[in-house]
């Protein structure tokens, strides 16, 4: 859950006077849900964006491609406030995520980058959300376990091992692939 700061105050004013409070939300969904979620809004007038990535899936006696949703549990929705009650009734909407009990919109910046992704060939797929002064642990390479704190340098990532009994310590560069938040 994210708190509610000014920017997103001052977006959901904005919004609400230039296009009849029509917001982008993320609705938190049962697991599994998240296409049943879309095809009931979809079903309601109410503008869906599920954005999928193909994934091949393993059984003992075969390969298949499937899609499954780029973010786990999450569905992304377009609606005017004063008709939530249609969406958060939706079987397998768990409700509109926001902070304090308040949904907060997403900006449209956002779910455009979303949707131009979509659009393009290019591979993509989840990541965990990372941000400098974040601890994180290396899940892969020679580093594999070693947890840190995350610092950026120009287009690098690294992650600065401390030893805090000392107070010294080192930093190394990784790929941001390369590590997880803790």
């Amino acid at each position: 859950m994210r708190v509610v700061s000014e920017r997103a105050k001052l977006y959901l004013e904005e919004v609400d006077s230039s296009n009849d409070g029509v917001c982008w939300y993320a609705l938190w969904t049962r697991s599994r849900h998240e296409k049943h979620v879309r095809d009931q809004l979809n079903g309601k007038g109410i503008e869906p964006l599920l954005p999928l990535v193909r994934r091949v899936s393993h059984w003992k006696d075969r390969k298949k491609e499937v899609e499954l949703p780029l973010f786990p549990g999450y569905c992304f929705a377009r609606f005017a406030w004063k008709d939530h009650l249609a969406v958060v009734r939706a079987p397998g909407v768990v409700q509109v995520i926001g902070s304090s009990g308040k949904p907060e919109p997403i900006p449209d910046h956002e779910i455009e980058t979303i949707k131009k992704l979509m659009t393009h060939i290019l591979p993509y797929d989840s990541h965990p959300y990372l941000r400098e002064g974040m601890r994180v642990r290396v899940i892969r390479g020679p580093l594999e376990g070693v947890e840190g704190i995350l610092t950026r340098k120009g287009r690098h990532h690294r992650v600065v091992i401390g030893i805090q009994l000392i107070r010294q310590a080192a930093v190394v560069e990784v790929e941001s692939a390369d590590v997880t938040p803790l």
